[in-house]
């Protein structure tokens, strides 16, 4: 008998349907126009699905030798999320904007991919397909994890790695979900109210009308198909060599930010942590300024060093 194409999978993130599917990209479009306008976009396939790939391109071509910079964003979110932080670091180098299958963005997922081993390897398939050998790598919450396993599982395509308010260091607690759903819920709250719960809570999407529009969208178009990441052991943590830098939250809540920046450093030869006031889960997003210069700094720090000096190690 021919193969039932129809057939819904319960373990890859799909949308509701196709018209909940067209009002979320809309409203991600509406979001990616308050970020730098993307250079390309490009679909490459892996061994999970299809991978949608977003370039942005410094204006200096002198730059377009530098080491790149690959974007993998959070959960429930495609690399809209990153609309704060393209336009400073593709002044400086070229980046790449990747949309995670099993997310909400315009990847195709076709088999699971939430294991520690086969999410290494979807990033390492979509890196090579992309003709990278040499990156720095960065990646927010989920995309922390992400980031920090490919340390762990794959270094071989790593400049650096920058992991923003990651998960991967600590299970993932219900203070954390139980603030996630009362952000959602209060993006329907009544415009008055809207700037203080944003404040109350950290989450500046509610009181920006695309942000809202775009998180309200996703969450009625999509649904995720995975577990919550389990964290990586201190062997695995110990086992990392690639130059890590890991910045968080003051007010985080899915890391202990303190407990990890005595943690970091003493596990993770080299890494370096670091703490943003006033802020909480999103430093690049509620402090973009001053995240993207000290991304930079760092990536250009690692890029002045000799391979061979560096030997997989930066110093704190």
């Amino acid at each position: 008998m021919p193969e039932n194409t129809t057939r819904v999978r319960r373990d890859v993130g799909r949308y509701v349907n196709d018209e909940l599917r067209d009002r979320y990209f809309a409203a991600c479009d509406a979001v990616y126009a308050m970020g730098a306008p993307a250079r390309s976009e490009t679909d490459v396939e892996t061994s999970f699905g299809t991978t949608h790939v977003y370039r942005y391109g410094p204006t200096d071509p002198a730059a377009e030798s530098r080491t790149p910079v690959v974007l993998i964003h959070g959960a429930g979110y495609c690399s809209a999320m990153w609309y704060p932080n393209t336009p400073a670091l593709s002044a400086e180098r070229p980046v790449y904007a990747l949309d995670t299958p099993g997310d909400a963005g315009r990847s195709v997922h076709r088999e699971p991919m939430w294991q520690p081993e086969r999410a290494a390897q979807w990033l390492d398939e979509a890196l090579d397909a992309l003709g990278l050998d040499r990156v720095h790598l960065v990646g927010s919450s989920y995309g922390g994890w992400l980031v920090l396993n490919m340390a762990h599982r794959r270094p071989g395509r790593l400049a650096s790695v920058t992991a923003l308010d990651p998960g991967g260091l600590e299970k993932v607690g219900l203070r954390f979900f139980a603030w996630v759903f009362v952000s959602l819920f209060a993006s329907f709250a009544p415009k008055a109210l809207r700037p203080r719960l944003a404040s109350w809570l950290e989450q500046p999407v509610i009181a920006v009308p695309e942000l809202r529009t775009w998180i309200q969208a996703g969450a009625r178009a999509f649904r995720i198909r995975r577990p919550a990441p389990l964290p990586l052991t201190e062997d695995a943590l110990r086992s990392i060599r690639t130059p890590l830098y890991v910045i968080m939250g003051k007010r985080s809540l899915l890391v202990h930010p303190q407990r990890q920046l005595e943690r970091v450093p003493r596990l993770i030869p080299g890494a370096r942590a670091e703490i943003i006031a006033a802020t909480g889960h999103g430093p690049q997003i509620d402090h973009p300024d001053v995240v993207n210069a000290r991304m930079l700094s760092f990536m250009e720090d690692i890029d002045s060093l000799d391979p061979a000096e560096v030997d997989g190690v930066v110093d704190a």
